[in-house]
């Protein structure tokens, strides 16, 4: 029969690693990031099996912003670059200012 010498269609897998001109274009925004905020810090978050490696900018008024990275090493150097702490979310978690401040964005976009 016909169901046996189908063979079961697979989607492509993309691919976790970001390109060169993702890095740059991620690079660029977490610069101006810092350099238009006042207090910013890092939190790395691991790769998992659907994200890669995504290193969370936060601001002291809990304003944030998240861009993949090619990996935890790659987020430190630019940390140091930078001249912001980094942390890792697994062993921080998110400082609370982040939460607050989502919370009120959405309750202004609410009405």
């Amino acid at each position: 029969m016909a169901w046996f010498r189908r063979r079961p269609k697979t989607a492509p897998t993309p691919s976790n690693r970001p390109t060169k001109k993702d890095v740059e274009v991620a690079t660029a925004h977490l610069r101006n990031f810092v350099t238009t905020r006042v207090g910013v810090e890092m939190y790395v978050e691991p790769q998992t099996s659907v994200t890669p490696t995504t290193a969370v900018l936060i601001a002291a008024t809990g304003e944030w912003t998240r861009r993949r990275v090619s990996g935890p090493q790659a987020a430190g150097d630019l940390a140091r670059e930078l001249g912001i702490p980094v942390y890792d979310v697994q062993q921080t978690g998110y400082p609370g200012r982040m939460r607050e401040w989502t919370s009120h964005q959405r309750k202004q976009q609410q009405g």
